[in-house]
């Protein structure tokens, strides 16, 4: 079932949701006024694995409890302040407040503030506090369904997050703690950002702030600038589509042989690179490290002690799927919608356009389960392949695959 799922990363791993407070939001409760909340880890913290499953975009889908009712949540380090969707049933709107905007994918979005009595994950427990309310579409957290809730930095920072990405499982530990051996790189919440952060080298440049994103389904991310200094111009780049909290963006994508994580070299890397002006930038950061590149290996993510852990997983070094056919694709309930045609890629050379839909693959209709389906796996097939697409309008078109980036 994995292989099938991963044969949609070049087309839905690149759902990316984030959400900062700008320096100076015209809120109703700014963030330094709003009630932080208590914490308390169990004594047996340890222990109380979290169970998970990947979502289609690489997101770490979970259950857990706000104020005594079991919701879906996605773990996002990259979050300053854990967000609960504003069509999410747990939400009270007598109790909603504005709460300012923030940077997003795509742009800006309004948030509201809604107090909490508690929340509570594996072995962490908060009284009191609260969450910023948004809306969150299921677009923009890599899944066909809607979640509750994005955990974030405020929620997590304090303790050690160790995630164990081979048995779909985490836990939150007290810092300090280094429950496996591995490779290291520094790590801090930032002051500016409230987010995890570290740096990466990509050529012979040391790009950072980095932002450590559990919430970013893809891999690696710079921006224009990053890219331009880490001097890799011999390498063929095409182009892939972000959907953030406030729509779509639009960034290069090559395959880099080598880069380095601490001191760790990672080979054959997925990288995304945002034009100029893009969200990394807008936000003062180098880059993005997500879990499309963190689930290679198991984590240990501990801004207290000031570091990451990295340690090889059974995957780490394996050459991502590449598309071969430049079309990446949404899966709705009878078909596929073109969401972007890949520069450079075999669909633009022949004709494709953002918004065809497709209705079946070699004669096949698009099954219920899509992403799961062996089905998915003919866009990042064998070259020279012939695939027959039939429009849903009627019409059936030919695609020939081929290797482009």
């Amino acid at each position: 079932m994995r292989r099938a799922l991963l044969t949609l990363i070049p087309l839905l791993a690149v759902l990316i949701v984030s959400a900062r407070e700008p320096a100076a939001p015209a809120a109703a409760i700014s963030p330094a006024a709003r009630d932080r909340g208590v914490y308390h880890l169990a004594t047996d913290a340890e222990t109380r694995w979290v169970p998970f499953d990947l979502t289609p975009g690489n997101q770490i889908r979970f259950s857990m409890q706000l104020d005594g009712r079991a919701v879906t949540a996605i773990l996002d380090t990259g979050v300053s302040y854990t967000l609960l969707a504003k069509a999410s049933p747990v939400v009270d709107a007598s109790k909603l407040v504005a709460g300012g905007s923030a940077t997003a994918i795509g742009g800006s979005v309004a948030l509201g503030w809604m107090p909490t009595r508690t929340v509570a994950l594996g072995g962490l427990a908060r009284t009191g506090g609260g969450v910023t309310v948004a809306d969150l579409p299921a677009i923009a957290t890599g899944s066909a369904a809607a979640v509750d809730l994005l955990v974030g930095a405020d929620m997590l920072a304090g303790h050690a997050l160790d995630i164990d990405y081979a048995a779909h499982r985490f836990r939150l530990l007290r810092s300090g703690r280094l429950p496996f051996k591995g490779e290291t790189a520094p790590l801090r919440v930032s002051t500016e950002r409230s987010v995890y952060e570290s740096a990466i080298t990509l050529g012979t440049r040391r790009l950072a702030p980095v932002v450590v994103d559990t919430g970013d389904g893809s891999s690696i991310t710079v921006t224009a600038a990053g890219w331009q200094a880490a001097d890799l111009k011999n390498l063929r780049t095409t182009t892939a589509i972000a959907f953030g909290l406030a729509g779509p963006a639009v960034s290069g994508l090559a395959i880099v042989p080598d880069l380095r994580v601490g001191t760790m070299t990672a080979h054959a890397t997925e990288v995304r690179i945002e034009p100029a002006g893009g969200f990394s930038q807008a936000i003062g950061t180098a880059g993005r490290i997500g879990s499309g590149f963190l689930q290679n290996y198991r984590v240990l993510l501990d801004p207290g002690a000031g570091h990451m852990v990295l340690s090889r997983g059974p995957k780490a070094d394996t050459a991502p799927l590449r598309s071969t056919s430049g079309l990446l694709v949404g899966a709705e309930p009878d078909r596929l919608k073109v969401l972007h045609v890949m520069r450079g890629g075999p669909a633009e050379t022949s004709g494709w356009k953002t918004g065809d839909m497709i209705c079946s693959i070699d004669g096949v209709p698009i099954p219920a389960d899509y992403p799961t389906n062996p089905l998915a796996s003919w866009s990042a097939d064998t070259p020279g392949r012939v695939v027959r697409l039939g429009l849903c309008v009627g019409a059936i078109r030919n695609l020939t695959l081929g290797n482009f980036y």
